[in-house]
């Protein structure tokens, strides 16, 4: 069973502040201190609230979009069965073509 989207009306206070439903909140993620939403005003005067989930910058590495792509392109490697496991680091190493 879907969950119903939710539709109603909240008030916003004289500094701006608007409280979402904790229904909406808790769905969303928005239920933790410091939770944010990204706010979209459209052409046609609606305006769209995003949840954002907040990456430390120490990993926001990982979220630009060329590492996102190179994930995109091993995710399929590995869909496509174009990778090699090893069960163990000397079965690895064994099928390494080094000279010694």
């Amino acid at each position: 069973m879907k969950t119903p989207a939710f539709h109603g009306f909240v008030s916003v206070q004289s500094r701006g502040t608007v409280a979402l439903p904790p229904v909406v909140r808790k769905r969303y993620g928005l239920d933790k201190p410091g939770s944010q939403v990204e706010i979209t005003e459209r052409s046609d005067g609606v305006l769209e609230l995003r949840p954002v989930i907040a990456v430390p910058a120490s990993q926001a590495w990982f979220w630009a979009e060329n590492w996102q792509e190179r994930e995109r392109r091993a995710d399929a490697d590995i869909a496509a069965g174009r990778t090699t496991t090893y069960d163990n680091v000397d079965d690895f190493m064994d099928s390494l073509d080094i000279d010694e």
